[in-house]
């Protein structure tokens, strides 16, 4: 069966999808899922009006999402499996990852197990932005004493700070791997790379803002986030110079600012992380968006 090749020019077609339902996890927008294509071979097609987006690498194959379209269908999920199983060398391995909560009854009616996978942390960005109360008083200590003790501009993100981004994130991720001997976290901050170096190559091309940060003229933090649904929007990327006290703070609260026009701020899963974890709890989620994986029963 043929399965089309996913383009940059196929962004208004998966759009058109994404709007069909109100999503809070992050993994359901275009800007998500094209930043993973040095990463797998990402292919989709329309099977009876349902969006299917299919991932591969050298491990097999899965279904990234639930199908999108007005309703699930038990025809287009047979379908997905069928799909898979072409491509797999194990029926172990053909499964349905970022299923939403509300999805989950409809595969449990329909005989599928699920386990859970990392959730989202959505934070109200008025919290994010006010920092109101005890809860949040060492964070604005530490973006007072950044403001205090540097000179800095806060700047939007363009091209010419490319190169400066990436040599920014190496320098950070090796802080990183000095501090662990974990090869799946290495892996994690190597595939981490791969996906900002194509965000970076076609940032206008797709919907993020970005900002940085610059201190005496160099570039010492960055940014970007995309825009979910209506009243949410994404924090993709935060790295900065761990050195400097107060600079994470205070540009994930300038960003947080910005984007006005959203209630909600998605900071995305803490991939099991426990410091990220305790970061992303510092800052008092109202909700933790689950995600489900879907295998059929053995």
């Amino acid at each position: 069966m043929r399965l089309n090749n996913l383009t940059l020019k196929d962004r208004n077609v998966f759009q058109g999808f994404f709007k069909l339902s109100s999503h809070e996890l992050s993994v359901y927008s275009f800007e998500n899922i094209y930043i993973w294509k040095d990463l797998f071979h990402i292919r989709w097609k329309i099977i009876e009006d349902n969006l299917c987006i299919f991932f591969q690498d050298r491990l097999g194959c899965f279904l990234y999402c639930s199908p999108l379209g007005n309703s699930l269908r038990a025809g287009v999920i047979d379908e997905t499996f069928q799909i898979m199983d072409q491509t797999n060398r194990s029926r172990e391995n053909s499964r349905i990852e970022n299923i939403e909560e509300k999805d989950l009854a409809f595969y449990k009616d329909s005989g599928y197990e699920y386990l859970p996978k990392f959730s989202d942390y959505l934070c109200k960005r008025a919290d994010l932005v006010q920092l109101k109360g005890n809860k949040f008083k060492a964070k604005r200590a530490c973006i007072n004493y950044f403001m205090q003790n540097y000179k800095f501009e806060y700047l939007p993100f363009s091209s010419r700070y490319l190169k400066d981004c990436l040599e920014l994130y190496d320098y950070w991720s090796q802080g990183r791997k000095k501090r662990t001997s974990d090869y799946i976290y290495q892996g994690m901050l190597r595939d981490s790379r791969t996906c900002l170096r194509i965000l970076l190559d076609n940032y206008k091309d797709l919907n993020f803002t970005g900002r940085i940060v610059k201190i005496d003229g160099c570039l010492k933090a960055f940014t970007f986030g995309f825009p979910l649904q209506k009243d949410i929007f994404c924090i993709l990327f935060e790295i900065t110079d761990l050195a400097i006290k107060g600079l994470s703070q205070f540009i994930f609260r300038e960003f947080s600012s910005e984007v006005k026009k959203y209630k909600y701020i998605n900071i995305m899963d803490d991939s099991g992380l426990k410091n990220l974890e305790r970061v992303k709890l510092s800052y008092r989620p109202i909700k933790l968006v689950k995600s489900y994986i879907i295998k059929r029963k053995k």
